[in-house]
């Protein structure tokens, strides 16, 4: 997905270093009990899958949703999850969502196409790993915004509703990760706009108390790993209401207009900031390494995937 460089992520080359995991790539012929496939939409980039696959069953990681708000395509799953067909003898083939709202655009779609609905659709999400250091709020917040993301314009939500949460009297407002405003000319003279990559996410959650985070109108996160990050991180979190369905109380879901509100008074209650940091971080323990290797553990038995 990110060009012909053969890099591996620096988590995962240290794990498979220290287990002596040989990484073949490219290999002609995948085999074994489960075959697990994350993300099929590296696929929208070629025409076949170029690999044979044979197991007991394949799990296909949805990382990305299958359908838009308004229902269309997400990207090409058709095609993509048709090379994978194409290339796989597998007893069970499984769709494994990755949150409550993933879940909801894998669903629909499988149920909208009759030629994907031998795809079975585990029953347990296949959530995020998230293990990190948590960091302590501040003492006393202040009206200090900021929100990071990868650079797309589909991450971003249109102007007017930018200019709602990052007003001019805030005393600071971040946008880290904002080429898309830099390249289309959109400035502020209250706003603080750093390209993607320009400081450290640990620098940027140095400037900020509240992080806001809304898209465009035409984009869902399937996930919403900056969340986490902002959770752990000890900031209160606040978001649209279908971002927030993956965090539930550890966010605070609303819409642009009431972002000044909210803020406004956790300002005035120090209280109720430090609580809602609290409850936000003790939620995460829910996408623990702990709780995954559990999850895993009951999908991967030995009687999944034989038939009855």
């Amino acid at each position: 997905m990110f060009g012909d460089t053969q890099n591996v992520a620096p988590v995962l080359r240290r794990v498979v270093d220290e287990l002596c995991i040989p990484v073949i790539w490219d290999s002609p012929r995948i085999s074994a009990d489960f075959v697990i496939l994350h993300n099929p939409s590296f696929l929208k980039f070629q025409n076949s899958l170029n690999a044979q696959v044979i197991a007991r069953e394949l799990i296909v990681v949805t990382h990305e949703n299958f359908l838009r708000p308004g229902g269309e395509e997400g990207f090409d799953v058709s095609n993509c999850l048709g090379q994978i067909d194409a290339s796989a003898i597998a007893l069970r083939k499984t769709l494994a969502p990755v949150s409550a709202y993933n879940r909801e655009t894998v669903t629909n779609w499988v149920s909208r196409f009759r030629e994907a609905r031998h795809w079975q659709v585990l029953e347990a999400d296949w959530f995020n790993i998230f293990s990190t250091d948590l960091c302590h709020p501040c003492d006393m917040p202040e009206d200090r915004r900021g929100r990071h993301s990868r650079p797309g314009f589909e991450k971003f939500p249109p102007v007017a509703e930018l200019d709602m949460c990052f007003p001019k009297h805030a005393k600071s407002n971040v946008i880290l990760g904002a080429n898309a405003l830099l390249d289309a000319g959109v400035h502020r003279a209250h706003w603080k706009l750093l390209p993607f990559d320009a400081i450290s996410v640990e620098d940027f959650f140095e400037m900020i108390d509240f992080f806001v985070y809304f898209t465009a109108p035409t984009w869902q996160e399937s996930f919403g790993r900056v969340v986490a990050e902002a959770l752990a991180a000890g900031k209160v979190v606040l978001t649209d209401p279908k971002t927030g369905k993956t965090f539930g109380e550890a966010v605070i879901t609303c819409h642009p207009s009431e972002v000044d509100g909210i803020i406004s008074d956790f300002i005035l209650h120090p209280r109720r900031y430090h609580e809602q940091v609290s409850r936000s971080q003790s939620a995460l323990e829910r996408y623990s390494v702990q709780n995954f290797r559990a999850h895993l553990s009951k999908v991967l038995t030995p009687e999944r995937g034989v038939p009855a």
